[in-house]
Formats: structure tokens, sequence, C-alpha cells
């Protein structure tokens, strides 16, 4: 099986995965962010999160925990589905607009951003640091932008269940700085 056949299978599994995930454990992401190392992650100045979709576990609390030491919050926009997402400066209030994939996200008028710290949503992860992802190949894009203008910490946000053995990788594929989950933190060495 090549690697995108062998994705394609861990997907299906991973996705019932984190659905029963979601529905056992509504306190997840408030123990997530309970369980996040304040003196490592309190000293990034711009975090690039992201609004929770279906099961994916949500950022919230977290975000406000690091927003509590000073940050600012930006959000992904998609404007075209083939391109790379653009992190705009959100400040909790200001109302948000569907991007090209029909996610709210801050609108054109909202000032550009580039995290160094980005949040990522992801179907599982590996000891390795290698995320699966939807499918689509957008949060791959985005980081490798982002890292080809400057240092960024990428840390993936699941449930502990979504942790699988081997990740299987492509070239394209972009490596988590470090994951986050109900039951603790692991950050990934180079």
């Amino acid at each position: 099986m090549t690697a995108p056949d062998l994705k394609a299978v861990l997907r299906a599994r991973l996705r019932a995965v984190r659905r029963r995930a979601a529905t056992a454990l509504p306190e997840a992401a408030d123990a997530a962010a309970h369980r996040a190392p304040a003196d490592r992650l309190a000293a990034f100045a711009c975090i690039g999160a992201y609004r929770a979709v279906g099961s994916e576990i949500d950022p919230s609390p977290l975000v406000r925990k690091l927003c509590a030491a000073g940050a600012q919050v930006a959000l992904p926009a998609a404007h075209d589905r083939g391109a790379p997402l653009e992190y705009r400066i959100w400040d909790g209030a200001a109302p948000l607009e569907p991007d090209a994939f029909g996610v709210p996200a801050p609108p054109t008028s909202a000032r550009p951003a580039h995290p160094d710290l980005v949040i990522v949503p992801l179907l599982g992860f590996d000891r390795q640091g290698r995320r699966l992802g939807q499918g689509g190949g957008t949060y791959d894009r985005t980081l490798a932008n982002l890292r080809a203008s400057g240092r960024v910490f990428v840390l993936g946000l699941a449930y502990s269940s979504q942790e699988t053995d081997e990740i299987p990788w492509e070239p394209h594929d972009e490596r988590l700085d470090a994951v986050l989950t109900e039951a603790g933190y692991i950050e990934f060495g180079d």
C-alpha cells in the first residue's frame, strides 16, 4: 500500500476514534488547557488558533489561558481552497465571516498576522511528531509557508486516543513540535 492509501485507511479509523472521544470526554479541552506547560507556551506573542469543527477538540480554553499571559490571537482564513491559510488578528468580539471552506474567520479587513505559535487540529499523531490531517494538505501548505518566513512552533491539539504507532509520511508533510491532549503534553525533538 502507498502512503496515501495507508493514510486514507487510517483517516477513516481515526475519525471514528475522535468522534467517540468527543462524546466520551466533554471536559477534554479544559483538561488539556490545564496540562499546558505555562512556562513553555507563555513565551509566544501571537497564537494562531482555529475554530473547532465537528469533533475537533476546542482550543478555546487553551487560547484563553495563553491570552491571560499576554498573547494575541489570530485565526486562519482560507481565501482559496488550494492556497495556504492566512492568519488575521481577532479580538474575540469582532464578527467572523465564512471563508472559502465555510469556516468562520476574521474578515479581510482584519490585520494580518504571523503567529509564532500555531495550534492545529488533527485526526492522528505519533511519537515522531507526525500529524494526520483531513487530507487536503491545507495545514501542510500553511505551516510550510509560515516556516519559510520565520520560526513557528506547531502544537497539535488532540484527544490522547488519537495517538497511533506510526503515521505514514510523505515529503510535503509538516511535523508537529509538540502535542497537547487531556492526558498531557509531549514535545518532540528535532
